[in-house]
C-alpha cells in the first residue's frame, strides 16, 4: 500500500511539473504578445483549489493530472468588451499566435537542457560496453567483432556506456542497410570498424533488445551466491544464515553462482537444505527449511528471505564522464537534440510499422516507471523527467489539429496566404483530431493493460 501511494505520488509531481513548465511556456509569451490571459490550469475537472493573482489571471489546480490549459481571451469563444478586443487571441496576427503555440513544446524542451546540464554537471557514471560472448552465427560474430572487445562506437556515434550503445542500436530498428560498429581491446588504442548489414533489423518486435539481436553477450561481473541483506524472523535467519555468508553448496550440489542457488530454494518449499557456508576463514556446516510460498498461478515456491550482494565493477571497465559548468550546457543540448530526434523517428517508425505499436506506452506505463526511477534516487528521476519533457515537446509538435503543432499550421497557412482556415474547416480537423488522440491514448492504456 506504501509502495502504491509512493508511485501515485510521485507520478503527480512529475506529470505536475511536466504540465505546469509546457503551461507557463504558452502563458508567458501570450501575455509578452499582448493577449489577456483568463486561467491557468494544471489538470482537467473540477478545480481542487482556485485563485485569482493579482495579475487578473484565474490560477486553478484541477483533479485530474493528465494535462492542463491556458484560457485565453477570445472572441469566438465569448463576447468580449470593445476596450479589450485588442487582447483577444483571435486578433493576435499569425506570426504571434504561432509563437504562442510554440512556447509550450519550447517550454518542455528548456526544462531537458537544464535537468539534463544538472546531471552532467554532477557527472554521468556507467559501464564499458565489453564484449563477454557471440552467439554462433549473429550479426555481430559473422561482421568479425571478438572477445574481450570493447565498443566503441555505432556509426561513428560514441559509445562509452551501455546506456550510450543501447540508444545508438534503437536508432536501426526496422532499418535495413550498412551499420558500422567500432571497437578495440581495452590495451590497445587500435579502433576496428566492423561493417553489419542489416535487414528490416527488429522490425515488427514487442520488446527489441538490439544487443542481443546483434548476437552480442556484455560483460557483467559474477554474480556469486553472497548474501547481502537477511531478512529478520525468515527462514535464513532462523539458518543463522548471516550477512556476507557464500553458500558453497546445497545437499551437497555445488552453488557457483546466485541463480543456481535461488533455483534450488525455489524447487525445495519446507524441505531441510545441508549447507556449505564460508564465513570469513571457517566454513560451517548449516540446515535450511525454505518457507513455503504460493506464487499467482497456485505454485509452491520457496523462499529463503535473503537478497544478494551486487558485485563492483573492475575499475578499468567503469566510466565517469564530467564535465565544467559550459562544457554541461553544450552536453545538455546535444542530449535533447539527440533524444528528440529519436522520439520522432520512433514515431515515424510507428506508423510505418518498423516499430511495433505495442511498444506506445500511457498514464499507467508513465506511473511505473516514475515509481521505480524514485527509488533509484533523485537523479533517475531528473533522467525520467527529462525524457517525458522531451517526449510531451515532440508530441505537441506533431501537426496534429487540437495539439500544438496544429494550431502553428493553421497559423502559418494564415500567416503565408493572408487569409485564416474557415472555422468550419477547423472545427471539422479539430474533431478528427481529437478522435485520432482518444484513439491512440485508448491503444497506450490497453498496452498498459497488457504489461500489468
Amino acid at each position: 500500500m506504501l509502495e502504491l501511494l509512493q508511485t501515485l505520488l510521485v507520478t503527480i509531481v512529475t506529470l505536475g511539473v511536466l504540465v505546469s513548465v509546457h503551461e507557463f511556456g504558452h502563458f508567458w509569451v501570450a501575455r509578452r504578445c499582448g493577449v489577456k490571459v483568463l486561467r491557468f490550469s494544471v489538470g482537467f475537472g473540477k478545480p481542487l483549489l482556485s485563485w485569482t493573482g493579482r495579475d487578473g489571471v484565474e490560477y486553478v489546480l484541477a483533479g485530474i493530472p493528465l494535462g492542463g490549459y491556458v484560457k485565453m481571451l477570445d472572441e469566438r469563444e465569448a463576447d468580449v468588451p470593445e476596450a479589450l478586443k485588442a487582447q483577444a487571441f483571435n486578433r493576435a496576427t499569425p506570426w504571434r499566435r504561432m509563437a504562442i503555440a510554440f512556447a509550450g513544446p519550447l517550454a518542455n524542451f528548456i526544462l531537458a537542457v537544464v535537468v539534463y546540464w544538472a546531471i552532467f554537471l554532477n557527472g554521468v557514471n556507467g559501464v564499458a560496453p565489453i564484449v563477454d560472448g557471440l552467439e554462433t552465427g549473429s550479426l555481430a560474430e559473422r561482421a568479425g567483432l571478438q572477445l574481450g572487445q570493447e565498443i566503441v562506437a555505432v556509426d561513428s556515434e560514441s559509445t562509452p556506456t551501455w546506456e550510450a550503445l543501447q540508444l545508438q542500436l534503437l536508432n536501426r530498428i526496422g532499418e535495413s542497410g550498412l551499420m558500422t560498429v567500432s571497437a578495440k581491446f581495452p590495451d590497445s588504442d587500435v579502433v576496428h570498424d566492423y561493417n553489419i548489414h542489416l535487414q528490416d533489423w527488429m522490425q515488427g518486435l514487442e520488446e527489441p533488445n538490439p544487443v542481443q539481436e546483434l548476437g552480442v553477450k556484455l560483460f557483467v561481473p559474477k554474480l556469486l551466491p553472497e548474501l547481502d541483506e537477511v531478512v529478520a524472523g525468515g527462514a535464513a535467519e532462523r539458518a543463522g544464515l548471516q550477512k556476507g555468508d557464500l553458500i558453497l553448496s546445497a545437499d551437497a550440489q555445488s552453488m557457483p553462482d546466485w541463480q543456481t542457488w535461488v533455483q534450488v530454494v525455489r524447487d525445495n518449499p519446507g524441505t531441510a537444505l545441508a549447507l556449505e557456508v564460508q564465513r570469513g576463514e571457517q566454513v560451517l556446516e548449516l540446515s535450511l527449511i525454505p518457507e513455503r510460498k504460493l506464487e499467482d498461478n497456485g505454485v509452491a515456491i520457496g523462499f529463503a528471505g535473503v537478497s544478494v550482494a551486487i558485485p563492483s565493477w573492475p575499475e578499468s571497465m567503469q566510466r565517469t564522464m564530467t564535465y565544467s559548468v559550459f562544457g554541461a550546457v553544450s552536453a545538455a543540448a546535444h542530449k535533447t537534440w539527440q533524444m528528440s530526434a529519436f522520439t520522432l523517428e520512433s514515431i515515424g517508425k510507428m506508423i510505418s510499422g518498423a516499430l511495433s505499436p505495442k511498444n506506445l506506452s500511457g498514464p499507467i506505463s508513465i506511473a511505473k516507471v516514475a515509481g521505480s526511477s524514485a527509488q533509484y534516487g533523485f537523479v533517475a528521476w531528473l533522467g525520467l523527467l527529462a525524457l517525458l519533457s522531451i517526449s510531451l515537446g515532440v508530441l505537441n509538435l506533431l501537426p496534429i489539429p487540437i495539439l500544438d503543432g496544429g494550431h502553428i499550421v493553421y497559423a502559418l497557412v494564415e500567416g503565408l496566404s493572408g487569409r485564416p482556415v474557415s472555422e468550419q474547416i477547423q472545427n471539422w480537423a479539430n474533431q478528427i483530431g481529437l478522435a485520432l488522440v482518444g484513439v491512440v491514448m485508448i491503444f497506450a492504456i490497453y498496452n498498459d493493460i497488457l504489461r500489468l
